[in-house]
Protein backbone atom coordinates (compact mmCIF):
# COMPACT_ATOMS: atom_id res chain seq x y z
CA UNK A 1 0.00 0.00 0.00
CA UNK A 2 1.18 3.52 -0.27
CA UNK A 3 2.04 6.06 2.30
CA UNK A 4 -0.53 8.81 2.56
CA UNK A 5 -3.98 7.37 3.50
CA UNK A 6 -7.64 9.01 3.52
CA UNK A 7 -9.85 7.65 6.35
CA UNK A 8 -13.91 8.24 6.74
CA UNK A 9 -15.31 7.20 10.07
CA UNK A 10 -19.02 6.91 9.85
CA UNK A 11 -21.80 7.30 12.44
CA UNK A 12 -25.38 7.65 12.09
CA UNK A 13 -26.27 11.18 13.16
CA UNK A 14 -22.09 12.57 12.74
CA UNK A 15 -22.38 14.59 16.57
CA UNK A 16 -19.61 13.02 18.27
CA UNK A 17 -17.70 9.33 17.94
CA UNK A 18 -17.49 9.91 14.00
CA UNK A 19 -16.43 13.79 14.96
CA UNK A 20 -13.74 12.38 17.67
CA UNK A 21 -12.31 10.15 15.49
CA UNK A 22 -11.53 12.12 12.82
CA UNK A 23 -10.26 15.05 14.68
CA UNK A 24 -7.64 12.29 16.79
CA UNK A 25 -6.14 11.00 13.75
CA UNK A 26 -5.78 14.07 12.27
CA UNK A 27 -3.82 15.07 15.09
CA UNK A 28 -1.87 11.65 15.39
CA UNK A 29 -1.74 11.05 11.69
CA UNK A 30 -0.02 13.77 10.81
CA UNK A 31 1.46 13.21 8.01
CA UNK A 32 0.56 9.75 7.07
CA UNK A 33 -3.38 10.22 7.52
CA UNK A 34 -6.18 12.62 6.75
CA UNK A 35 -9.51 11.32 8.45
CA UNK A 36 -12.91 12.67 7.67
CA UNK A 37 -16.40 11.92 9.69
CA UNK A 38 -19.84 11.43 8.19
CA UNK A 39 -23.41 10.69 9.03
CA UNK A 40 -26.30 8.63 7.33
CA UNK A 41 -28.27 10.78 9.16
CA UNK A 42 -26.31 13.97 10.46
CA UNK A 43 -27.74 15.78 13.31
CA UNK A 44 -26.51 19.09 11.74
CA UNK A 45 -24.80 20.18 15.10
CA UNK A 46 -21.91 18.72 16.64
CA UNK A 47 -22.50 17.57 20.51
CA UNK A 48 -20.64 20.15 22.78
CA UNK A 49 -19.67 17.34 25.06
CA UNK A 50 -17.58 15.73 22.22
CA UNK A 51 -16.06 19.31 21.65
CA UNK A 52 -15.24 19.47 25.00
CA UNK A 53 -13.62 16.44 25.36
CA UNK A 54 -11.35 16.92 22.62
CA UNK A 55 -10.28 20.28 23.98
CA UNK A 56 -9.41 18.11 27.10
CA UNK A 57 -7.28 16.23 24.94
CA UNK A 58 -5.49 19.32 23.42
CA UNK A 59 -6.85 18.53 20.18
CA UNK A 60 -8.11 21.31 17.72
CA UNK A 61 -12.15 21.29 17.03
CA UNK A 62 -12.02 24.21 14.61
CA UNK A 63 -14.04 22.92 11.15
CA UNK A 64 -15.02 20.34 12.66
CA UNK A 65 -19.12 19.86 11.68
CA UNK A 66 -22.07 17.34 11.18
CA UNK A 67 -22.14 16.38 7.46
CA UNK A 68 -23.46 13.55 5.45
CA UNK A 69 -21.60 10.76 3.93
CA UNK A 70 -22.99 12.03 0.59
CA UNK A 71 -20.38 14.22 0.64
CA UNK A 72 -17.84 11.24 0.55
CA UNK A 73 -19.26 9.14 -2.00
CA UNK A 74 -19.59 11.68 -5.37
CA UNK A 75 -16.66 11.82 -8.20
CA UNK A 76 -15.74 14.78 -6.48
CA UNK A 77 -14.75 12.92 -3.01
CA UNK A 78 -11.22 12.38 -1.55
CA UNK A 79 -10.24 8.53 -2.79
CA UNK A 80 -10.77 6.68 0.48
CA UNK A 81 -8.65 3.72 1.73
CA UNK A 82 -10.33 3.19 4.83
CA UNK A 83 -13.86 3.41 5.93
CA UNK A 84 -14.65 2.30 9.58
CA UNK A 85 -18.34 2.59 11.33
CA UNK A 86 -18.06 3.67 15.10
CA UNK A 87 -21.67 2.97 15.87
CA UNK A 88 -24.33 0.17 15.46
CA UNK A 89 -26.81 1.80 13.67
CA UNK A 90 -24.53 2.98 10.38
CA UNK A 91 -22.68 -0.40 10.45
CA UNK A 92 -26.36 -2.04 9.68
CA UNK A 93 -27.06 0.58 6.92
CA UNK A 94 -26.42 0.59 3.25
CA UNK A 95 -23.52 2.65 2.50
CA UNK A 96 -23.21 4.38 -0.85
CA UNK A 97 -20.59 2.37 -2.80
CA UNK A 98 -17.16 4.31 -1.83
CA UNK A 99 -14.92 5.69 -5.03
CA UNK A 100 -12.10 3.11 -4.73
CA UNK A 101 -13.30 0.33 -2.64
CA UNK A 102 -11.86 0.93 0.39
CA UNK A 103 -11.24 -1.29 3.16
CA UNK A 104 -13.86 -1.54 5.81
CA UNK A 105 -14.32 -1.88 9.44
CA UNK A 106 -16.32 -1.87 12.58
CA UNK A 107 -15.16 -0.57 15.29
CA UNK A 108 -18.61 0.04 17.35
CA UNK A 109 -18.25 2.25 20.26
CA UNK A 110 -20.83 3.20 22.69
CA UNK A 111 -23.40 6.29 22.08
CA UNK A 112 -21.95 8.57 24.72
CA UNK A 113 -24.86 10.75 23.27
CA UNK A 114 -27.53 8.36 24.33
CA UNK A 115 -26.32 8.41 28.20
CA UNK A 116 -28.56 10.25 30.48
CA UNK A 117 -28.15 11.11 33.81
CA UNK A 118 -25.96 13.54 35.76
CA UNK A 119 -23.23 16.05 33.74
CA UNK A 120 -20.45 13.62 35.48
CA UNK A 121 -22.03 10.85 34.22
CA UNK A 122 -22.38 12.01 30.80
CA UNK A 123 -18.83 13.63 30.93
CA UNK A 124 -17.31 10.03 31.51
CA UNK A 125 -19.60 8.70 28.73
CA UNK A 126 -18.03 11.00 26.25
CA UNK A 127 -14.42 10.46 28.07
CA UNK A 128 -14.87 6.36 27.58
CA UNK A 129 -15.65 6.78 23.97
CA UNK A 130 -12.47 9.11 23.29
CA UNK A 131 -10.17 7.19 25.64
CA UNK A 132 -11.54 3.86 23.00
CA UNK A 133 -11.20 5.92 20.05
CA UNK A 134 -7.84 7.18 20.73
CA UNK A 135 -6.59 3.35 21.61
CA UNK A 136 -8.11 1.60 18.34
CA UNK A 137 -6.50 4.54 15.93
CA UNK A 138 -3.03 4.22 17.87
CA UNK A 139 -3.15 0.66 17.11
CA UNK A 140 -4.71 1.33 13.34
CA UNK A 141 -1.67 3.99 13.17
CA UNK A 142 0.63 1.67 13.94
CA UNK A 143 -0.33 -1.13 11.45
CA UNK A 144 2.69 -2.06 8.97
CA UNK A 145 0.31 -1.21 6.29
CA UNK A 146 3.23 -2.15 3.15
CA UNK A 147 3.75 -5.57 4.59
CA UNK A 148 0.41 -6.41 4.66
CA UNK A 149 -2.11 -7.80 2.05
CA UNK A 150 -5.79 -6.65 1.96
CA UNK A 151 -6.62 -9.70 3.66
CA UNK A 152 -4.37 -9.47 6.36
CA UNK A 153 -5.13 -5.95 7.09
CA UNK A 154 -8.49 -6.46 6.47
CA UNK A 155 -8.14 -9.45 9.34
CA UNK A 156 -6.03 -6.81 11.81
CA UNK A 157 -8.57 -4.17 11.43
CA UNK A 158 -11.61 -6.69 12.48
CA UNK A 159 -9.15 -7.36 15.01
CA UNK A 160 -8.83 -3.71 16.43
CA UNK A 161 -12.50 -3.02 16.08
CA UNK A 162 -12.19 -5.65 19.41
CA UNK A 163 -9.97 -3.91 20.98
CA UNK A 164 -10.54 -2.34 24.52
CA UNK A 165 -8.52 0.93 25.83
CA UNK A 166 -5.72 0.09 28.61
CA UNK A 167 -6.17 2.69 30.75
CA UNK A 168 -9.40 2.96 32.85
CA UNK A 169 -10.64 6.58 31.62
CA UNK A 170 -11.72 7.50 35.63
CA UNK A 171 -8.74 9.54 35.63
Amino acid sequence: MKGHYNVLFLCTGNSARSIMAEAILNIKGRPNFTAYSAGSHPSGTVRPEALRQLEKAHISTNGLRSKAWDEFSGADAPRLDFVFTVCDNAAKEVCPVWPGQPLTAHWGIPDPAAVHGSESEIERAFREAYFLLDRRISLFRCLPFKALDNLALKRELDNIGQTMPLVAPDR
